[in-house]
């Protein structure tokens, strides 16, 4: 009986994994068929709580993050308050002249506060991130010891395809900069999954619930991974944008995330949108695309 069960089970399991094959490789087509059309670099990283569910498009290509990078800062930063080395409630003083210096950059916290203010790091970080602050960002760089030693900390906890040299106001200061500040969308992916399910408790309860609400709350990319979702949809994210240089090229336009479903499943996708002719319009309406093919297929698992 036990000998001719055997088959039987190998069957099905066969069965089970072919039709789970299948079934990705039809988003798969379907994400191309978005694409097909571009003119863009496109890194895609998709990835379901079943690890048979996985997609991976440009995944190993080497695109630039921009201020997605700003996740990987924050977490770095949270690691330190572990340690004790700093703490959520520590002021720091950010002066006027620092502000100033930043006056060319995106920064709702110099808008907030022009002649400079003493800030708790809790509301750096919040800025940082959700708001995808550039003074917040490199001060957070300063406080950490500079990229070099956020670099050093990404790549010890097993993040390897990433690159962190620039500060923003470096990385901004000259076109091809954001180039060496990069990751792939696997390595994102990679680092998504790392975060969220907390590896080898990488963070503090309070720190992983505090970051985890932080990217919850993510002001920017409302038109991206989020663009196509229902509106009550909770999604993690972080965004990254170079603008357009002077011949209407986009150096960077991303989104990487963690998306809930209504049944408290979730996903992780990256979406890296690099060296694009499109329009802003159009890179934001990929990624939303991607998202929504995505958010379809695992909703009917």
């Amino acid at each position: 009986m036990i000998k001719k069960g055997i088959p039987l089970i190998l069957l099905f399991l066969m069965t089970f994994y072919s039709t789970k094959a299948q079934s990705i490789d039809a988003l798969r087509k379907r994400i191309e068929k978005v694409l097909e059309d571009k003119s863009a670099t496109v890194g895609i990283a998709i990835r379901g709580v079943n690890p048979q569910d996985t997609i991976s498009i440009n995944g190993n290509k080497h695109l630039p993050m921009q201020s997605v990078f700003k996740y990987h800062l924050a977490l770095a930063a949270l690691h330190q308050v572990d340690q004790g080395k700093l703490s959520l409630d520590k002021v720091v003083s950010i002066d006027k002249e620092l502000m100033e210096s930043y006056k060319h950059l995106w920064s709702p916290l110099r808008k907030k506060y022009p002649n400079g203010a003493k800030i708790t790091l809790a509301d750096i970080i919040k800025n940082t991130v959700a708001w995808s602050d550039n003074v917040g960002c490199d001060v957070l760089f300063k406080l950490l010891g500079g990229t070099d030693k956020v670099e050093s900390y990404i790549h010890e906890i097993g993040i390897e395809d990433i690159a962190i040299v620039h500060t923003e106001i470096v990385m901004q200061a000259e076109w091809q900069n954001q180039y060496e500040n990069w990751t792939t969308a696997k390595a994102a992916n990679q680092f998504l999954q790392l975060f969220f399910e907390n590896t080898d408790n990488l963070l503090s309860n309070e720190s992983y619930n505090f970051l985890l609400n932080v990217l919850k709350g993510t002001k920017t990319g409302q038109q991206s991974i989020r663009g196509l979702l229902p509106k009550e949809t909770i999604v993690a994210h972080k965004t990254g944008y170079s603008g357009k240089n002077d011949n209407g090229l986009t150096g960077a336009l991303n989104n990487i995330g963690i998306v809930f479903l209504p049944d408290n499943s979730y996903f992780y996708l990256s979406v890296l949108v690099s060296d694009s002719k499109e329009s802003d319009e159009t890179n934001r309406k990929i990624i939303a695309e991607i998202a929504k093919l995505t958010w379809d297929y695992f909703k009917n698992q």
